[in-house]
């Protein structure tokens, strides 16, 4: 392996970073784990499918309005001490969705859910850049991507399983990690401090073109990956009638395919860059959106989906590189910015909701392009004003 260059930062042993990758695991898993128990959620907060495909947007509306100013926020803070403190507060949101009986107060924990998540994965990514060297950064990202893969992997694995017994015993656990997290997070400052950079001035750096590309970027693939963790259940219900731990199996391999091959992902960025990697990924994630809306097999269906994860993981990588070396005088800013327009777009799919009531097969198809706008904004070339 090659020296690291001068002026790189150290490499943090992986005592570490465990934890920081570690803490990419859990808002992709609370903002995935509602899609796989719809029907449940509906009979045990006695409302309707459309009222708990609510949860959605109740978790991605909050996290992704304060991802506009956490970063920056917690770079006046410190960021280690609001990580743990998203963390306790991400508990004790989770258990208000043990105890929950009506959807009211069920939504209620799901937006403080989502705004403490605003207040920990940019700042996680942020700290993992700075820890890594610059030629091995996208590593580092790939890995984090697994990591946020394997929240959306086991979720509905987990959200499933639990949905057959009492679908509270995942946000029971979702609390239990939580707490764990607050307890392990690493106490030292490892964001740089930008010198005598005002915070007008890191407000400022935020107005630049390859921020907005990668805004574009992570709005296209979460709208479509949620439409993944959305419709795919719905599709393996309606279609081929399966139950909801059965449900939960397919829509894991979403999250399994990421988690195989996110550090691949990252070193593949790393050594051919982010536009290709980028392109290519997003154009797999649409595609596999789209054909699963017309799938006739379920081995296609599980295929297909594999397929959409492998993409979903590679664009995720790309999206958040590019934030972070967007705004070198803010990179916690531009990171929980770019976010805020990621999550936004898993947000606003709960729309399409309805239409897939109507029209499944051509709602998948319009979802799936969705991405292949991204692919257009990954492939281009971009100035920085």
């Amino acid at each position: 392996m090659p020296d690291d260059p001068p002026g790189s930062p150290p490499q943090a042993p992986g005592a570490r970073l465990w934890p920081l990758y570690a803490g990419g695991f859990l808002g992709p898993f609370a903002g995935a784990m509602t899609g796989v128990m719809l029907p449940e959620l509906a009979a045990g907060l006695d409302t309707t499918i459309g009222g708990a495909s609510l949860a959605v947007s109740w978790f991605m509306l909050p996290f992704a309005a304060a991802l506009l100013v956490s970063g920056t926020l917690a770079a006046r803070w410190g960021e280690a001490r609001v990580v743990r403190t998203a963390f306790l507060t991400y508990a004790a949101a989770s258990l208000v969705g043990v105890f929950a009986t009506t959807l009211g107060p069920f939504l209620v924990g799901r937006a403080l859910q989502g705004m403490s998540n605003a207040f920990t994965t940019p700042l996680l990514i942020a700290m993992l850049a700075a820890l890594s060297p610059p030629h091995r950064r996208g590593r580092a990202m790939g890995i984090f991507a697994s990591m946020q893969a394997s929240g959306i992997a086991f979720a509905p694995v987990i959200g499933g399983a639990a949905a057959a017994v009492d679908y509270r015993i995942a946000f029971g656990a979702a609390a239990a990690v939580a707490v764990a997290l607050a307890m392990l997070m690493p106490t030292a400052h490892v964001l740089p401090s930008g010198g005598a950079v005002t915070a007008r001035e890191k407000w400022a750096a935020l107005r630049n073109r390859p921020l907005a590309r990668a805004c574009i970027i992570g709005f296209c693939l979460q709208f479509t990956a949620t439409g993944v963790g959305l419709l795919v259940p719905l599709l393996a219900h309606d279609r081929f009638g399966m139950d909801a731990a059965q449900r939960g199996l397919v829509t894991a391999g979403f999250g399994v395919a990421g988690l195989a091959t996110g550090t691949l992902s990252g070193r593949l960025a790393d050594r051919y860059g982010l536009r290709l990697v980028g392109g290519v990924a997003l154009t797999l994630l649409g595609a596999g959106m789209a054909v699963a809306g017309v799938a006739p097999w379920l081995w296609l269906l599980v295929l297909v989906t594999f397929l959409a994860g492998i993409g979903n993981t590679a664009s995720r990588v790309t999206a958040q590189s590019l934030a972070v070396r967007s705004t070198p005088a803010n990179p916690g800013g531009a990171t929980s910015f770019a976010l805020a327009m990621q999550f936004l777009g898993g947000a606003v799919l709960p729309v399409a909701v309805p239409a897939y009531q109507r029209h499944p097969a051509l709602t998948c198809v319009g979802v799936g392009a969705v991405a292949l706008v991204g692919a257009l904004a990954a492939s281009a070339r971009v100035a920085r004003r």
